[in-house]
């Protein structure tokens, strides 16, 4: 499917691409539909119900050969599309990145205000995951699958096969740590990667470390609301001492799940922060 729109330095088609042919390994007797709603309580767009894996396309007018994939937060039971997606993707097409926002499979949401639903899942975190155990290892196989999609149709889309990074808000960040830590596929690892405010589990905290040196990014708040600043910090400290690139950015203030919006606070500029970064690497051309 094909949306149309307008903005500076970003060709006028938005492109809707699934990753699998048919149905996705792992989740073929899912028979709920996909929806979107604006939650009022997340103050933005979300996605819910996701059951056929997609990247929404996003390409520069003068691509620079960099790719980097984006996986919204949503504790696995929404996608926060537009605040930690589209509106990213956006920005890094203005800036030469063609950028792919990842929709990657959820748990079942039983109403139809998701995000009410996942606030009442999350007072009983532990549950919460154990509830969303198995999906996180699906959703980590979409963002494998959508770096394998990204490398194959490297050249179609004017790309470096060897520039594809990934980014992840929140329980994103989790999906994009799964396509690091947990990828058996060395051929399908990303090339720098970058977490937002995630809290990946101890498991994957505790998983080997790939042989490939790639580059990570992170960014969260010492205020987050879910007390997952630590969490950045264990990842910081993991990337650390295998001697890899790794930043770090812990802002005093921001809250859980800023994204891309504003609150009048330093941490509002993080992906001024995060274009430096990309320069610093090549993945920008200043």
């Amino acid at each position: 499917m094909v949306f149309l729109f307008s903005i500076t330095n970003i060709n006028a088609q938005d492109k809707t691409i699934a990753l699998y042919e048919g149905e996705a390994p792992g989740s073929e007797n899912w028979t709920w539909e996909e929806a979107k709603m604006y939650s009022d309580l997340f103050n933005t767009e979300v996605v819910y119900n996701v059951v056929n894996p997609e990247v929404l396309v996003f390409e520069p007018q003068n691509p620079n050969g960099t790719s980097i994939i984006i996986a919204p937060g949503g504790g696995f039971q929404t996608l926060s599309i537009h605040k930690e997606g589209t509106k990213l993707a956006e920005y890094l097409a203005s800036k030469g990145i063609t950028a792919f926002v990842l929709k990657y499979r959820l748990i079942h949401s039983k109403t139809k205000d998701p995000a009410k639903e996942l606030i009442a899942n999350l007072q009983d975190r532990d549950a919460h995951y154990e509830r969303t155990a198995a999906v996180q290892k699906l959703a980590g196989q979409d963002c494998i699958k959508a770096i394998e999609f990204v490398k194959k149709n490297a050249s179609a889309y004017n790309l470096d096969p060897d520039k594809i990074g990934v980014i992840g808000f929140s329980a994103g960040g989790t999906v994009i740590l799964e396509s690091i830590l947990n990828n058996s596929s060395v051929e399908n690892l990303p090339d720098f990667a970058a977490s937002m405010y995630g809290g990946p589990t101890d498991k994957l905290l505790n998983a080997e470390i790939p042989q490939k040196p790639l580059p990570l990014f992170i960014a969260a708040a010492s205020d987050d609301q879910l007390k997952l600043a630590p969490k950045s910090i264990s990842l910081y400290n993991k990337w650390l001492a295998a001697g890899y690139p790794v930043e770090l950015h812990m802002y005093a203030s921001g809250g859980h799940g800023f994204g891309m919006s504003k609150q009048n606070l330093p941490v509002d500029t993080w992906f001024k922060r995060f274009e430096d970064w990309l320069i610093q690497y090549n993945y920008i051309n200043d």
